[in-house]
């Protein structure tokens, strides 16, 4: 069972911007009721690894803005 709880819950919004955005640049269509049952598996596996290497950017910039 997959733990998909979110630590900062205002974040929803935002990680829901970001996987449209990754889809438009990709070509891929969502639906936008949000269910996306006919999405390739290829496709949903090519959203997440861009959104994952976008948070991973993100946080490397901020990482290396950081003042300690």
């Amino acid at each position: 069972m997959a733990n998909n709880t979110l630590v900062v819950q205002q974040a929803q919004a935002a990680l829901n911007q970001m996987k449209y955005e990754v889809a438009q640049e990709l070509g891929i269509q969502l639906s936008p009721t949000g269910y996306n049952g006919n999405l390739a598996t290829r496709d949903a596996g090519a959203i997440g690894g861009h959104i994952t290497k976008r948070l991973v950017q993100i946080a490397e910039q901020q990482l290396s803005n950081a003042k300690w």
